[in-house]
């Protein structure tokens, strides 16, 4: 998972900054559902994973969710008020976090509906409603706040809510068996073939950020295949120890998500403000890619090495873990 974070963050870096004109390219849209995916299935990770928790041990497990979901809120306005031209993602997720509550500890089948109806019904309501975005951040958004975190923004969350269904349901079908990783394989393979092939077939829009029950099924089928193809490259025993040392610099990037998606943030908004940017100012280029997506993995690999967690995780870990109670 750690490896499939640290690919989701250098598409998010290609995304962002790659110089390749208008056209779409491997990336787009695609790190957001992957993103995505892995918060579900870390929530199922975090409540207990194939075993969900009982107890006291639960109401902390929501607890530390619920936490994380504005942690994530508060830093994603934040991030917003950068002013940068990239669609910050973190509120989104944290307001996703806190409306999926009182399904995380429901049965598997139930979380399984909540995102089939979400990649079937979410579309519609996006397409019937229209997108209304607006960036930067400031207070005059805050009453359509949860219109744009739900429905107009982005990310929709009504279909954004399948891709966190999606890694919560396979989290609960217990990610250390070697069935589960196969399906996971196999069945996102053959939903992000039938998203895409569908979509090429009958004309449909399954392109990034289109927000269509075909998107939802190609990019989210194709999130779900590189978990389970990396967990499996990093658990099968003829290929866990050469794969754990190839990746192992997207290992180190995956530990530290957010301190990497706020630095590269605060970068771009240093960078806008040089001449190198141009007139307009823009992101796209070769040049900040390679150095945004080198100095990513191996600050990731040094600071791991000497220090340990990332200082943004460091922070939301304490903010987010309660004292061991006393037997």
């Amino acid at each position: 998972m750690d490896a499939a974070r640290g690919l989701a963050i250098l598409g998010m870096l290609w995304a962002h900054t790659a110089a390749d004109g208008t056209r779409q390219s491997l990336a787009d849209g695609r790190s957001s559902v992957l993103f995505a995916t892995l918060l579900g299935c870390s929530v199922g990770l975090i409540t207990g994973g194939a075993r969900p928790r009982r107890g006291a041990d639960r109401r902390e497990a929501v607890a530390s969710v619920a936490l994380r979901g504005l942690a994530l809120i508060v830093l994603g306005l934040m991030l917003w008020t950068l002013g940068t031209p990239v669609a910050v993602v973190l509120d989104t997720y944290g307001a996703l976090l806190l409306v999926l509550l009182p399904i995380v500890f429901a049965p598997t089948a139930v979380i399984a509906a909540v995102g089939v109806v979400a990649a079937l019904a979410g579309p519609l309501v996006v397409q019937a409603v229209g997108e209304d975005l607006s960036t930067p951040f400031s207070p005059q958004r805050l009453p359509s706040l949860l219109g744009e975190w739900f429905v107009t923004g982005y990310y929709p969350g009504v279909v954004f809510a399948a891709y966190l269904c999606a890694g919560l349901v396979v989290a609960r079908a217990d990610l250390a068996r070697r069935a589960t990783l196969v399906a996971m394989l196999g069945g996102g393979a053959a939903a992000s073939a039938l998203g895409y092939g569908g979509a090429a077939l009958l004309g449909l829009d399954a392109s990034a950020h289109a927000n269509s029950t075909a998107e939802v099924l190609g990019s989210g089928g194709l999130a779900i295949a590189v978990v389970g193809g990396l967990e499996l490259l990093c658990t099968a025993e003829a290929t866990a120890r050469p794969a754990r040392t190839v990746l192992a610099p997207l290992v180190a990037a995956g530990r530290m998500p957010l301190t990497i998606y706020t630095a590269q943030l605060i970068v771009l908004t240093v960078w806008l403000a040089t001449p190198a940017a141009g007139t307009p100012p823009w992101i796209e280029s070769w040049a900040l890619l390679g150095g945004l997506a080198l100095a990513s993995v191996v600050a990731a690999m040094i600071w791991q090495r000497f220090v340990g967690k990332g200082p943004l995780e460091r922070v939301l870990t304490r903010l987010t873990t309660f004292p061991a109670r006393r037997a």
